[in-house]
């Protein structure tokens, strides 16, 4: 990575507060910048429209997807608009240059009765103190996930309360989780009844895994903060223990949350405000999940619905 694109970097992670995995997927894309213009014997700050044009071919021959595309070209831009801003670029050569269109797939959600069977996987709590600490974290994770709609990293910057240096942490007392989201955004999530007592239950078998002061809510075997990764693969494994026909991962129950949440009170601006969008167009997409949910049950219910 040249040098010159670092404090572009520095800039997303500490002033946009970018995710952890954004900020390596737009490194991996300014690292295809480099390497095209390295390509190309051409600085990144003299690139005209035409060259600019040339690497995006280079990213469609490649096989890389719509999606995959956009996600690049945005890093590119992003870059160039940063430095125009800063005074340090004369034009933008990504300016009128459109990224292909490319499908919106609908967020997949688990059904009711899935994310129940998922959250009520659990066999009864072994004697051996350790493993049953990590079965009632395990618990706790998947309720916090789809009952509050938590984001994975959301919910591995929890802390097991409040202090000057938290992120995120548990208010027990008002049985809530406050949260540090996308561009900075705090908001608070009520805890519902199964997610408090899944917490209850987590916390006070959580002491004698704690290595040192750790201030996380979610630990790991030795003792330390559970990682996003870590994360991803426990779902991913008591989803399979609960007999699920798909692979499930954090998003999907968030995505499960804010569907089924919209199915029961059809109150848009409720669900926005608890997922933390800022724009409603993000969250109007849970209105089509909701439209699929009433055709598949007009479908199954409905004389009229059967063609002969």
């Amino acid at each position: 990575m040249s040098a010159d694109l670092e404090p572009y970097l520095k800039h997303l992670a500490v002033e946009r507060h970018l995710a952890l995995r954004t900020l390596a997927l737009y490194r991996a894309a300014l690292k295809e910048l480099q390497a095209a213009a390295d390509a190309d014997s051409v600085t990144l700050r003299a690139a005209q429209p035409h060259h600019v044009r040339r690497w995006m071919a280079g990213l469609r021959t490649r096989g890389l997807g719509p999606r995959s595309i956009a996600l690049t070209l945005s890093a590119w831009r992003g870059l160039y608009r940063w430095w125009g801003q800063r005074g340090e670029l004369a034009h933008n050569p990504l300016d009128g240059l459109r990224a292909p269109k490319a499908p919106k797939p609908l967020p997949k959600a688990l059904s009711v009765d899935q994310a129940v069977a998922l959250a009520d996987q659990r066999s009864a709590l072994p004697a051996d103190t350790e493993r049953a600490a990590l079965r009632a974290r395990d618990h706790a994770v998947v309720e916090l996930l789809y009952g509050c709609g938590l984001r994975v990293g959301e919910l591995v910057a929890l802390d097991a309360r409040a202090s000057p240096q938290s992120v995120g942490w548990i208010d027990r007392a008002d049985r809530s989780a406050h949260v540090h989201g996308k561009g900075g955004k705090r908001r608070s999530v009520p805890l519902g009844r199964a997610a408090a007592a899944a917490l209850d239950q987590w916390l006070a078998l959580r002491a004698p895994l704690v290595r040192g002061d750790e201030p996380a809510l979610f630990i790991s075997q030795r003792g330390a903060r559970l990682s996003a990764s870590q994360v991803r693969a426990r779902l991913a494994l008591m989803a399979r223990a609960a007999g699920l026909p798909t692979h499930v991962h954090p998003h999907m129950l968030r995505h499960s949350f804010a569907s089924h949440l919209l199915q029961s009170s059809g109150d848009l601006r409720a669900v926005q405000e608890l997922l933390g969008h800022t724009n409603i167009t993000t969250t109007q997409i849970y209105t089509k999940l909701d439209h699929q949910h009433l055709a598949r049950v007009y479908d199954a219910a409905h004389p009229r619905a059967k063609r002969r």
